[in-house]
């Protein structure tokens, strides 16, 4: 039996579409969802909602579906939601083989702490990549651990996995870092606050010394 995270999902074929049918599904805890892919005509089917909200928490996710007691992989190419309540409203499916190549837009997670003094920021959130529809990996990651000011990370420099090709531009700037703007203006407060201070001590100086001349 498959639990709710389970990639195998059981896809019931639906004939009545619009807004009122699709509006009736989810309350009766359903997505509407279409197949599309490989010369296919369109399949419109339904799919169960709370498994389909755990599962679409993963980028790139390829479900194994049953429809009508057939085996379809498909992978999931784009959610519709609720922009207000951010209910899922529709999903695309796109049909893929074992073995054929998909383009997609792969996650980027950075790793380890830059210098002291600095912060990594994350330009790219997302990569693109062909690889394997079977072996889309859920994310790439990147290590950042110690690295200084003015250090950048772009697309070329990425590790990929396997079977991976690089889609994205290779100048794409992935990873920038750098000392926050915040500790650069504290910094140059603290300039200027140390330059009136000499200048200050300089004056003070100068006056002591022209007393003193005045004095002999």
């Amino acid at each position: 039996m498959s639990t709710e995270t389970d990639t195998k999902v059981h896809a019931e074929v639906r004939e009545n579409f619009g807004k009122g049918f699709a509006r009736r599904l989810r309350a009766a805890g359903k997505i509407p969802a279409v197949i599309y892919g490989h010369g296919t005509d369109p399949l419109h089917v339904a799919l169960p909602g709370h498994q389909m909200a755990l599962l679409i928490r993963r980028a790139n996710v390829v479900l194994e579906l049953d429809v009508n007691g057939k085996e379809q992989l498909t992978l999931v190419k784009d959610v519709q939601k609720d922009p207000v309540h951010q209910i899922i409203e529709h999903i695309d499916l796109l049909v893929v083989k074992k073995g054929e190549k998909v383009q997609v837009d792969v996650p980027v997670v950075v790793l380890g702490e830059p210098f002291a003094g600095t912060i990594a920021n994350l330009d790219a959130t997302t990569i693109a990549l062909e690889v394997e529809a079977t072996h889309i990996p859920q994310n790439i990651e990147v290590d950042v651990e110690g690295l200084e000011d003015g250090t950048h990370i772009t697309a070329a420099d990425l590790k990929l996995p396997k079977g991976a090709t690089l889609i994205a531009d290779p100048e794409t700037l992935v990873v920038a870092v750098s000392v926050p703007a915040a500790t650069l203006a504290a910094e140059d407060e603290i300039a200027e606050a140390d330059a009136e201070v000499a200048a200050e001590q300089s004056e003070e100086a100068e006056q002591a010394a022209e007393g003193a001349a005045a004095s002999e």
